[in-house]
C-alpha cells in the first residue's frame, strides 16, 4: 500500500508524533497505518492513539426500543447535508420498525424485506432515493439487543448513540448507562469479558515498552502484570469511572440500583470507513473537465 499524505496525516493526529516520524513508520510497515501505531507504542514514540478510528463517512445512527427489544441502526450519505435531509431521516426510522417488527438475521435479511410504511422493499427505497437526492446511501450495520429492559441514547448530532440490555433498573438508569458507552467507548461489561486476542496485543506492547526501562525481568513481570490490569480496567463498562459522577463506577451504580448489563452496542457513523480525501480545488476541475 502506497504512503499517501492523507496516510501521515491520519497518523500524525492519532499519535501527535511528527511529519518525518509518521512518514518513516508507515513506510517501514508499507502503509499498515495500525501496525505503525503499534511499532511506535512499543518503542515509546507515540504520546497515544488518540483517536480509536477515523470517521471518514456521513450519515446517521439510528435508534428505537419497544418491550425490551433495542434497534441501533447506522445508514450512511455522502454528506451531512443529505444526512439531515427529512426523507433520509424518515428512511432511518422507518428501517428501524422494520428490523423491531421483522427482526432480520443481517443486513442482507433486511433489505430484502418489505419497508414499514412503504409499498416497496428497504433496498427498492434506497435506490429511489438514491436516485432522488443524488448520492449513494447505504444501510450498512444494525445491532438488536434483548433483555428484561432495554434503554438507548442518541447524541444530539446523531452520529453516535449506544443500546443497553440491563436487568433491573430503570429507564433513568438505563439512559445514563447508555450515555456514558456513548461517551467512553468501552470494549466489553466486565474484566473477565476483554478477549485473549486483545490482551495478547497489549502484552506485546507492554513488553516492548518495559524492556527499553533497562529493569530486572522479575521487576518487567510484575510491570506488565500491573499495566495489564490497568488495561482491564480502563476497557470494563463496569470499571469505568461515570462520567457524570466520576468518583463513582459503574459497577458501583449497577450494584446501587439492584441492577446488571446483560449487553450493549455502540455505533459512531463512518468508524473504520476509509474515505478518499481530495484537495478541493482538484475536484472542482474534475467536476469541470468532466
Amino acid at each position: 500500500m502506497a504512503v499517501t499524505a492523507a496516510l501521515v496525516k491520519e497518523l500524525r493526529e492519532r499519535t501527535g508524533l511528527g511529519m518525518m516520524e509518521c512518514k518513516k513508520a508507515l513506510v517501514e510497515t508499507q502503509g499498515d497505518i495500525e501496525t505503525a501505531i503499534d511499532n511506535l507504542r512499543k518503542s515509546g514514540q507515540a504520546k497515544a492513539a488518540k483517536k480509536a478510528g477515523r470517521t471518514a463517512a456521513e450519515g446517521i445512527v439510528g435508534l428505537a426500543t419497544e418491550q425490551g427489544v433495542g434497534v441501533l441502526l447506522e445508514v450512511n450519505s455522502e454528506t451531512d447535508f443529505v444526512a439531515r435531509n427529512e426523507e433520509f431521516v424518515a428512511f432511518v426510522d422507518q428501517i428501524n420498525q422494520t428490523i423491531l417488527d421483522q427482526q432480520p438475521a443481517d443486513v442482507d435479511a433486511l433489505v430484502a424485506l418489505p419497508l414499514v410504511g412503504g409499498e416497496k422493499t428497504v433496498e427498492q427505497t434506497r435506490n429511489a432515493l438514491v436516485q432522488k437526492i443524488g448520492e449513494n446511501i447505504q444501510v450498512r450495520r444494525f445491532a438488536c439487543a434483548r433483555g428484561d429492559l432495554v434503554v438507548g441514547y442518541v447524541h444530539s448530532n446523531q452520529k453516535v448513540g449506544a443500546i443497553v440490555a440491563l436487568n433491573g433498573g430503570d429507564e433513568s438508569l438505563g439512559r445514563d448507562i447508555a450515555m456514558h458507552i456513548t461517551a467512553t467507548n468501552p470494549m466489553v461489561v466486565n474484566p473477565s469479558d476483554v478477549p485473549e486476542s486483545a490482551l495478547a496485543k497489549e502484552k506485546e506492547i507492554f513488553t516492548a515498552q518495559a524492556k527499553e526501562s533497562g529493569k530486572p525481568d522479575n521487576i518487567i513481570e510484575k510491570m506488565i502484570a500491573g499495566r495489564l490490569k490497568k488495561f482491564e480496567a480502563e476497557v470494563s463498562l463496569v470499571e469505568q469511572p461515570f462520567v457524570k459522577d466520576p468518583d463513582t463506577k459503574i459497577g458501583q451504580l449497577l450494584k446501587a440500583n439492584s441492577a446488571s448489563v446483560q449487553a450493549f452496542f455502540r455505533y459512531e457513523v463512518g468508524e473504520g470507513i476509509e474515505k478518499e480525501e481530495k484537495d478541493f480545488a482538484q475536484e472542482v476541475m474534475e467536476q469541470v473537465r468532466g
